[in-house]
C-alpha cells in the first residue's frame, strides 16, 4: 500500500525510540505502542519457555512405558500447567499483543492506538496475571488439567486451583481491554483515503481476533467465577453432589475456548497474508474472499462448541448439528488456504526466512485443519476421543499453525522493529529445524492416538515406547529450533547490519517509515490512495 505523500525527512539518523528516553521508569511508565510491545514479546518468551520446560519433563517421563521420572500426581500437574501457560500466556496473546501492537497503528497511519494508557494497563494486567501462575507453581502447582474441568476443580483437587483461576482471569481482561483497543483504533484512527477495502489483511484478523476477545472471554470470566464461588463457598452449580450439573461447565467453558483457537490462529492467518504477497511480488489472490473467510470464521467459532463434548451425555440430534458445523467451519479457513496458494502460482517466489516459516504454516495448519474433520465426525470422534490424537491435531493448528505465523511474523518485522538485519543463513536452519522437529515430535501421536494411546497418563503398554521416543526425540530437535532465533535476535539487535526503510520491497503504510519508527510514527499523516499489496501482475509484466 502506498501514499499519496512522501514523507522527506533530514538525512540525519532517526532518533530511536528505545534509546530516546533512557532509564527503567520511561519504559515501566510509557504509553508507546512499540515499547508496550517490545515489553510483551519479553514477557512472552519467558512464559512460553517456562511452559517449555514443563513439555520437556513431559517428553521425558514418556522416554519409557514406566512411570519412571515423577509421580502420577507430578505429571498431572506437569501437563496441566504446559497446557495453561501455554495458552493462556503465549498462544492467545502473542501476535495480537507483540505484532499487533507494534505493527497496527503503522499499518493504518495512526501515531498510537486508541488508548494508550490502557494499553499499558494491559500489560500490568498480563504480567498481574503471570505473577499468579508462578505463585501457583511456586506453592505446590495445580492438576486440574487447562481446562479446569468439574467437580474436579470444584471439590475433589486439593491443589493451587483459585491460585490458578485467578491468573487465568486476570489475564483474560488483559485480553478483552486490547481488544477494545483494536477495534476503536481501526474504527477511529485510520488514514485518509484508507476504507475498509484497502486495509491490509493483517488488520482484519487483529479487527476479527479482537471482536472473539470481547464477546467471549468474560465467559471464561464468569466461568471461572462460578468455581471459585463454588469451591469457597459449597454452591451448587457444578458439583453434582450439591445439586449441580458437571456438563454446565463444558458448556461455558467451550464456548469461550474454542473461539479462543481463532483468537490464537487468525492473527497468524493475517501474518500469512502479508508475507505471502510480499515474497510471491504478487497481489493477494482474491482480497474480499480472504477478507470475508475471515469474518465468517469468527462466526462460525461461536457455534461449534459442541464438538467437544460427543462422548459427554450430548443429545444425538445436538451431536449431529454441531458436526455439521465444526465441518462447516472449515471452508473459510479452506478458502484462506487456496488463496493463498492462488498467490503463489506464477509469482516471482524469493524464500527468505519469513516465507519459509508462512509456507510451515501452510503445510502444517493444513494437516492440522484435515484432522479436525475426523474429529468432527461422530464415529471416528468417539474412537480417538482424549487419545493422543487429539493432542497431535491440537498442537499441528496451535504450535504448528500459530507458532509457525509468530516466527514469521517476527522475522518479516524485524528490521522495522529493530532496524537491524539477522543473520539469513541461521535464520533458515532455525526454520528448518523447527519444521523437521515439530513433525517428528507430532505426527507419531497422531498414529498414537489412533492405536488407542491415551492422553493425560504417566505410563502406557510397552507396544508403544517407539512411537513415544521419536516424539521425545523430535522435541528435543523442536527446542533446538526455538532457541536459535532468541539467540542471533538478540546477537542481531546490537550488532546486524543496519537495515533500511523497506528490506523486502514491500507495500504497506508500516514501510514508509524509519527503521525503526520515531515515536509517534509518522510527521505527516498519509493519505491513501491505492489498493493493498499493489504489485505488478504477470499481466502488468506483459
Amino acid at each position: 500500500m502506498n501514499s499519496e505523500i512522501t514523507l522527506e525527512r533530514p538525512e540525519i539518523e532517526p532518533i530511536n525510540y528505545l534509546n530516546a528516553r533512557h532509564g527503567i521508569a520511561s519504559w515501566l511508565l510509557t504509553t508507546d505502542h512499540k515499547r508496550i510491545a517490545l515489553l510483551y514479546m519479553i514477557s512472552l518468551t519467558l512464559m512460553f519457555f517456562v511452559g517449555g520446560f514443563f513439555a520437556i519433563l513431559i517428553r521425558l517421563e514418556l522416554l519409557t512405558p514406566q512411570g519412571d521420572l515423577v509421580t502420577a500426581d507430578t505429571y498431572n500437574k506437569l501437563f496441566t500447567l504446559h497446557g495453561l501457560v501455554m495458552v493462556f500466556f503465549f498462544l492467545i496473546p502473542s501476535v495480537p499483543t507483540v505484532l499487533g501492537n507494534f505493527i497496527l497503528p503503522l499499518m493504518i497511519g495512526a501515531k498510537d492506538l486508541a488508548f494508550p494508557r490502557l494499553n499499558l494497563l494491559s500489560w500490568y494486567l498480563y504480567l498481574l496475571g503471570s505473577a499468579f501462575i508462578i505463585w501457583c507453581l511456586a506453592t505446590g502447582g495445580l492438576d486440574t488439567g487447562w481446562t479446569f474441568y468439574a467437580p474436579l476443580s470444584t471439590a475433589f483437587s486439593n491443589t493451587q486451583v483459585i491460585k490458578g483461576i485467578t491468573g487465568v482471569f486476570i489475564v483474560g481482561f488483559s485480553s478483552i481491554l486490547t481488544g477494545l483497543n483494536f477495534i476503536t483504533t481501526i474504527h477511529k484512527l485510520r488514514a485518509p483515503g484508507l476504507t475498509w477495502f484497502r486495509l491490509p489483511l493483517f488488520v482484519w484478523t487483529i479487527y476479527a481476533t479482537s471482536m472473539i476477545q470481547v464477546l467471549g472471554t468474560p465467559v471464561l470470566a464468569i466461568s471461572l467465577t462460578l468455581i471459585a464461588v463454588e469451591r469457597v463457598f459449597r454452591v451448587g452449580i457444578f458439583d453434582p453432589t450439591l445439586g449441580g450439573d458437571p456438563i454446565l461447565f463444558q458448556h461455558l467453558f467451550w464456548f469461550y475456548s474454542h473461539p479462543a483457537v481463532y483468537i490464537m490462529i487468525l492473527p497468524g492467518m493475517g501474518v500469512v497474508s502479508e508475507v505471502i504477497p510480499t515474497f510471491a511480488r504478487r497481489p493477494i489472490f482474491g482480497y474480499n474472499f480472504v477478507a470475508y473467510s475471515t469474518f465468517g470464521i469468527a462466526f462460525f467459532s461461536f457455534l461449534v462448541w459442541g464438538h467437544h463434548m460427543f462422548v459427554a451425555g450430548e443429545s444425538m440430534y445436538a451431536a449431529m448439528a454441531f458436526s455439521v458445523l465444526s465441518f462447516a467451519v472449515a471452508v473459510p479457513s479452506a478458502i484462506k488456504v487456496f488463496n493463498w496458494t492462488a498467490t503463489l502460482y506464477k509469482g516471482s517466489i524469493s524464500y527468505d526466512t519469513p516465507m519459509l516459516y508462512s509456507l510451515g504454516f501452510i503445510g502444517l495448519f493444513t494437516i492440522g485443519g484435515m484432522t479436525g474433520l475426523f474429529i468432527a465426525s461422530l464415529g471416528v470422534n468417539v474412537h480417538v476421543h482424549d487419545t493422543y490424537f487429539i493432542i497431535a491435531h491440537f498442537h499441528y493448528i496451535m504450535v504448528g499453525g500459530m507458532v509457525m505465523a509468530y516466527f514469521s511474523g517476527l522475522h518479516y518485522w524485524f528490521p522495522k522493529i529493530s532496524g537491524r538485519l539477522y543473520p539469513e543463513g541461521w535464520a533458515k536452519l532455525a526454520a528448518l529445524i523447527v519444521f523437521v522437529g515439530f513433525n517428528l515430535t507430532f505426527f507419531p501421536q497422531f498414529v498414537l492416538g489412533y492405536m488407542g494411546m491415551p492422553r493425560r497418563y504417566y505410563a502406557y503398554p510397552p507396544e508403544f515406547q517407539v512411537l513415544n521416543v521419536l516424539s521425545t526425540a523430535g522435541a528435543s530437535i523442536l527446542g533446538v529450533g526455538y532457541i536459535l532465533p532468541l539467540i542471533y535476535m538478540i546477537w542481531a539487535w546490537k550488532f546486524g547490519p543496519k537495515a533500511g526503510n523497506n528490506p523486502w520491497g514491500a507495500t504497506g503504510l508500516e514501510w514508509t517509515t524509519p527503521s525503526p519508527p520515531p515515536e509517534f510514527n509518522f510527521d505527516i499523516t498519509p493519505v491513501v490512495t491505492e489498493p493493498p499489496y499493489n504489485y505488478p501482475t504477470v499481466d502488468d509484466d506483459e
